[in-house]
């Protein structure tokens, strides 16, 4: 094992979330052994061992440390004796989740704000293609569940797939996810046109030998790398059926200014603001927060002459994508890879601009793709009425029976009972933007708190998968009545470390009790990296140590604890 050894590792752990425990290094060891006991195989996965950062000076290396044990979860049930000899797998299937796949090129972009926004601007962001990629690369190679062995049904990518809703940020992503040649630039092909050449010591210029605000942070020279970055190079594709869940990013501008097609020439224009003074960066940044009209005003001033503009290679492909658009162009043959046509929209959502669906996870296990956008503008989100209403007849078409909101039990009178797994893109905690929508300003919007109220009154419902946090986090949704109970999976980004993706499957314990494994899973790069190397593996594995070492960035508070990680969630099955 390069690098970290596992009393190092638990010497470095803090205090975690109930149900887990800071174990010793022995305890440790054996929590290990018990993981690996316990399941089929872990090869592939952070089960077998996870990237960690070593050193003492600024720049932290990443190197493979110790696996993560398994965390088992009794917050909703408890957990039996002699489950694992008894359990049946239901379901098999992989969450991608803020893939940001980023034409860092484009005009319409904030970097000038990284300062006072992290997720502005990113130094390994010029290799989100190519990451991406590479974790493709690690689903079709470990192909199963490591506890049911249940071969992968599907992946699911819940939203901010793009960074700015351009057409090419999204013909990437669809290749990425069919397979296919890709060539991560725009503009001139020739020649890169970003900020990380711009001579501006704000920013990383990896390249050039500029003593830049990154480099004083340790983030080395490294030459050939944009070149590198802008190469040609062929993504594989997934081997296994993928569908797609729209996020804020795939929605507006840089996934916070509602975009009500008057920005179109900006984007595909050759005007790029680099900088700006620090007042009016401020005032810019709390605008996008808080008031997007006035972001929008700030930003025509700056690129009116306000602030530092450069000429670029202007490019059409960089025209931002509308809801009907985003639904077509998952529907060309050209990105069926593994299937299914469509990748769950259908003609009828692309005339509609209707990005809300239900598809099979498995047999007796049904998927629910939900739209949580909303086009008014800012990060978070919210369900319209006309969505919610739609979910809610989809609960009772898959339920036999289920509970109305004073608590009497209702039977149903259609079909028979499914299992069910949610998927949006935003979580229970950032679905307050109750802004009026544009599109449909008379319609309603509603909140997390409203749709846990709604999942919660579905027993058949076990789980809501999202992401948007960029972070690891598991929660519990409890209540007085068992089988009422469900767990929500969040998931942190593949572009801000930790860079994960989750494997999710879901088992009958033959006991009255279901488990959910949530097992997280990182690219197929090499841990160790080497700025000497710019081939396709070399900068993958760039990519991930570059997000750790991003200086506005906390990468820490987004690996969550380990009863975030690897899991087992047990919960009461419904009865009928």
């Amino acid at each position: 094992m390069h690098g970290m050894n596992r009393r190092q590792f638990v010497s470095r752990m803090s205090a975690v979330a109930a149900g887990a425990a800071l174990w010793s290094a022995a305890s440790y060891d054996r929590a290990l052994a018990v993981t690996a006991a316990r399941a089929v195989r872990t090869r592939g996965t952070t089960l077998e061992q996870a990237a960690r950062p070593v050193g003492t000076g600024a720049y932290k290396r990443l190197v493979a440390g110790p696996g993560w044990p398994l965390v088992v979860r009794g917050d909703l049930a408890g957990a039996g004796a002699g489950r694992d000899d008894r359990r049946t797998g239901l379901a098999s299937f992989v969450q991608f989740t803020d893939l940001h796949l980023a034409d860092v090129e484009s005009p319409v972009r904030f970097e000038y704000l990284a300062r006072f926004n992290d997720s502005a601007h990113r130094p390994q962001e010029a290799l989100t293609v190519r990451g991406a990629s590479s974790l493709v690369e690690r689903v079709n190679a470990v192909r199963q569940g490591p506890y049911t062995g249940l071969p992968f049904g599907s992946v699911m990518a819940t939203g901010d797939n793009t960074d700015n809703h351009e057409r090419i940020e999204l013909d990437w992503y669809l290749t990425v996810m069919s397979g296919g040649r890709i060539t991560p630039s725009s503009g001139d092909p020739r020649r890169y046109e970003g900020v990380q050449n711009s001579g501006n010591a704000a920013y990383w210029n990896p390249e050039s030998t500029l003593q830049d605000a990154y480099k004083a942070k340790g983030l080395p020279q490294i030459p050939g790398f944009l070149s590198g970055a802008a190469r040609p190079f062929s993504a594989p594709g997934l081997s296994v059926p993928w569908y797609t869940t729209v996020g804020n990013h795939d929605d507006s501008i840089e996934g916070t200014l509602p975009d009500l097609g008057l920005l179109g020439s900006l984007y595909t224009g050759d005007r790029k603001l680099e900088g700006c003074d620090d007042a009016t960066a401020a005032r810019l940044s709390d605008a996008l927060k808080h008031d997007p009209a006035q972001a929008a005003t700030l930003l025509g001033s700056l690129l009116s002459g306000g602030g530092a503009i450069r000429k670029i290679t202007p490019d059409e492909r960089r025209h931002p994508f509308t809801p009907t658009e985003f639904a077509k162009a998952h529907l060309d043959p050209a990105y069926t890879g593994a299937g299914p046509v469509g990748h769950g929209f259908t003609s009828d959502a692309a005339e509609s601009g209707r990005l809300y669906y239900t598809f099979p996870l498995a047999e007796g296990v049904l998927g629910v793709s939900l739209d949580t956008t909303n086009r008014a503008g800012w990060a978070d989100g919210s369900l319209g009425t006309a969505q919610l209403h739609w979910l809610e007849s989809v609960l009772q078409s898959h339920s036999s029976r289920w509970y109305d909101i004073d608590g009497r039990t209702v039977r149903g009178s259609g079909g028979g009972d499914c299992l069910i797994v949610l998927f949006s893109h935003h979580t229970s905690a950032s679905m307050g933007n109750l802004l009026p929508d544009p599109y449909r300003p008379f319609e309603a919007r509603h909140d997390g708190k409203a749709l846990v109220d709604l999942l919660q009154r579905y027993p058949n419902v076990v789980a809501w998968v999202n992401g948007h946090t960029h972070e690891n986090r598991i929660t519990p949704h409890g209540h007085a009545v068992p089988e009422r109970a469900f767990w929500e999976i969040n998931t942190a980004s593949h572009v801000d470390f930790p860079q994960h993706a989750r494997i999710i499957e879901l088992a009958d314990n033959g006991d009255g009790t279901l488990s959910l494994f949530t097992t997280l899973i990182e690219s197929a790069a090499p841990y160790v990296a080497d700025v000497t190397d710019t081939s396709d593996a070399g900068l993958a594995a760039l990519y991930r140590e570059l997000s750790y070492n991003d200086p506005y960035a906390t990468p820490d508070a987004k690996i969550g604890t380990p009863a975030d990680h690897n899991t087992e969630l047990l919960l009461t099955r419904p009865g009928k």
